[in-house]
């Protein structure tokens, strides 16, 4: 029976992917800053763990109580929308250290173990907004994009080694914590040039209708890169996000 660890699985696309994955009969080892059991299904082949993907000593932690897995899914991580002139220093050294340098430790931490067996899958989930410049996102979507280059270069370097990695970027989503997580961050609406495109950008994540990524969009990506082999390295999730990877190529 397979095993995935899948990181952020507190709300949104990891705590759907976790229960997909326990669906499907696998092994699921689900981690998160605060471990919540009670949002999981009871399942023996679960295991919910505490992981901060900043800490090392974190995830060594958890990868020790984890034991064996074949699959590794790159989940945790968060967004902030504000003007790149503004953004506090700190919140962008956040932003990287989560989404960015975040996923290079749990690669450093996972890759000996897949190379040395020569199998694995590696998923890392970024976002549809690295494929094309928008306001308010730019060190959001640098933190994202960075991570979609290490994904690309690590694809090389695995391949000749017998593990698979793939990219999975979900579109706009009202089933995440996002716009939630980013607000705290926000700045520029005292800014007469910012606030018409701030409100403006408020205005249309809060929109309904039109294509949007629902959480299950994105678990049903994982599981194809999980999966099936002849899975495309970059996989689009929700409707949204189709379109956009058929528009920017």
């Amino acid at each position: 029976m397979p095993t995935v660890l899948i990181t952020g699985c507190s709300s949104g696309f990891g705590l759907e992917t976790a229960k997909l994955f326990l669906e499907k009969g696998w092994k699921v080892v689900a981690t998160m800053r605060q471990p919540r059991a009670d949002i999981l299904p009871e399942s023996d082949n679960l295991t919910v763990l505490p992981l901060d993907v900043t800490d090392r000593a974190s995830i060594a932690r958890a990868l020790a109580q984890a034991g064996d897995i074949d699959v590794l899914v790159n989940n945790a991580g968060f967004g902030a929308a504000v003007p790149i002139e503004l953004i506090d220093p700190d919140a962008a050294h956040q932003l990287f250290e989560t989404n960015t340098l975040g996923t290079l430790a749990m690669l450093q931490a996972v890759l000996p173990r897949f190379r040395e067996r020569r199998r694995g899958t590696i998923i890392n989930v970024t976002s549809t907004v690295t494929l094309r410049p928008l306001p308010l996102v730019g060190v959001y979507r640098a933190s994202k994009a960075a991570v979609n280059a290490l994904s690309e270069s690590l694809a090389v370097e695995m391949e000749p080694l017998g593990v698979r990695v793939h990219i999975v970027l979900p579109g706009r989503s009202p089933e995440t914590n996002f716009g939630n997580n980013a607000m705290p961050h926000l700045r520029g609406l005292d800014n007469v040039d910012y606030k018409p495109m701030i409100e403006g950008m408020i205005a249309q994540f809060r929109e309904e209708g039109g294509p949007v990524t629902h959480a299950v969009d994105v678990a049903d990506a994982i599981w194809l890169a999980a999966t099936d082999p002849s899975a495309p390295f970059k996989i689009a999730a929700g409707e949204d996000a189709v379109q956009w990877m058929a528009e920017t190529g």
